[in-house]
């Protein structure tokens, strides 16, 4: 399929799409890609976007290892071949063992995972799933993280949510990666 939505020359963007595009590439990120090329259709909103992406992703109060666990869940409850792509390596490096990451991958409950992974794992699992958190796990999130990890929580599963649903509907390209993509 198509991309629908596909990268555009940087000489060709109007000058909102620039500033926003220049944002993207003078942070963390260092360039548009993923999300961020159909989100460049909407400056403004692309330019919120990032700042909160760039909050969760790198500064959530989980941390970043956790914060890449929740991703990889959210990537896999979208089908989200873009951000499984770009987040199963990160996550591997972060050090979440390959095990809990091909389980995931294959929609299995993984074993052998830390306290604070089986935790956040089950969060995101149950918020996907049934559109609510438990009161038990919600308790060991809390007890965990606090009130802030728990929003932060939230909040990771919320904004990788939308972006699975902006690159599903704009069938954005799937870059080179080093993990398999997700089976069907």
């Amino acid at each position: 399929m198509a991309d629908r939505l596909p990268p555009i020359a940087f000489d060709e963007l109007n000058e909102d799409q620039k500033v926003a595009a220049q944002a993207i590439i003078d942070g963390p990120r260092g360039a548009v890609y993923g999300p961020f090329v159909p989100l460049l259709r909407s400056p403004e909103l692309m330019g919120h976007a990032q700042r909160m992406g760039e909050y969760l992703r790198y500064r959530s109060a989980i941390g970043v290892r956790l914060s890449e666990l929740a991703i990889l869940v959210t990537a896999r409850a979208w089908n989200q071949q873009v951000e499984w792509a770009i987040h199963a390596p990160i996550a591997a490096q972060m050090g979440i063992p390959p095990d809990v990451i091909n389980a995931i991958a294959r929609r299995e409950q993984p074993e052998g995972m830390l306290v604070d992974e089986a935790v956040v794992h089950a969060f995101c699992v149950e918020l996907h799933r049934d559109k609510q958190v438990s009161d038990h796990t919600y308790g060991e999130a809390l007890a965990l993280f606090g009130e802030q990890g728990v929003v932060d929580l939230m909040g990771l599963n919320g904004y990788y949510t939308l972006l699975a649903m902006v690159m599903n509907t704009a069938r954005t390209e799937v870059p080179p990666s080093t993990a398999a993509p997700l089976p069907e």
